[in-house]
């Protein structure tokens, strides 16, 4: 029984319409994170909706000369 409920959290995190996984945040630049993004990054996406985030850095503001 407890195997059964593994697999039904297991299916219900992944199938989540916009989740992509660790290797697709990572391979776009971002990492994922449990609960909020830390200063100085945006939410890109869902590892692992709702609950593990993609993170992106911001791009720094380019100086006008």
């Amino acid at each position: 029984m407890g195997i059964l409920w593994f697999i039904l959290i297991f299916v219900s995190l992944t199938g989540h319409g916009d989740t992509h996984g660790p290797d697709s945040c990572n391979h776009e630049g971002g990492l994922c994170r449990v609960g909020n993004c830390i200063p100085g990054e945006y939410l890109a996406r869902y590892c692992f909706e709702p609950i593990i985030l993609c993170c992106k850095s911001l791009s720094p503001a380019t100086a006008k000369s």
